[in-house]
């Protein structure tokens, strides 16, 4: 069993994200769930990121940070798109994190990453906000920095693939996440 937080997307704390975590407590997880915005969703990505700028980028990681205050320091660290920013921004202040789970986007700095640190991404192929360029030098610097890093694609998905409320959802490349996802939390 391994203790998670799992950051939402631009979008808000959304349906599919609390879906996820009943999820991962169905598989004997303990699971929390941050708002980090502390206001409804919303449908539209440019709405997101609108909403993300009026809640301002550093209120959301101190919202983020005091979430995961009072978890246990080996605390896996998971986010959806923005979330896995999130996630991965944590990195310093919780260097004993079990793993890192990234959904939908690429997240943490080398210079956070311990020697053996299991770190999985999930992202479409191609992804619209994770250009082939920044994300092969992100994953050699990761692996340089000693992350065992495991990088899986989905070819033809849009970005936000499992999310069932998107028109990126795909349900056979969100099955196949979900089930390696649940392999590598078992792991922790």
């Amino acid at each position: 069993m391994a203790h998670i937080a799992l950051f939402h997307s631009v979008y808000g704390l959304r349906p599919a994200v609390l879906t996820a975590a009943d999820r991962l407590r169905a598989a004997g997880h303990e699971v929390v769930t941050p708002d980090l915005y502390g206001v409804p969703p919303v449908d539209t990505v440019d709405d997101g990121f609108a909403l993300l700028e009026k809640v301002g980028r550093d209120v959301v990681l101190e919202r983020a940070r005091a979430a995961v205050g009072q978890l246990p320091p080996e605390t896996v660290l998971a986010g959806f798109s923005m979330g896995a920013g999130v996630a991965g921004a944590l990195l310093a202040d919780r260097p004993k994190a079990a793993g890192l789970l990234l959904l939908h986007g690429s997240g943490g700095s080398p210079d956070a990453v311990r020697p053996g640190l299991p770190v999985q991404l999930h992202l479409a192929d191609p992804d619209v906000y994770e250009p082939p360029d920044e994300l092969d030098e992100w994953g050699r610097a990761m692996t340089a920095a000693g992350a065992e890093l495991a990088v899986l694609r989905y070819p033809g998905v849009g970005h936000l693939f499992t999310d069932p409320d998107v028109p990126d959802y795909d349900a056979a490349a969100a099955d196949a996440t979900w089930a390696r996802a649940l392999a590598f939390l078992g792991a922790r």
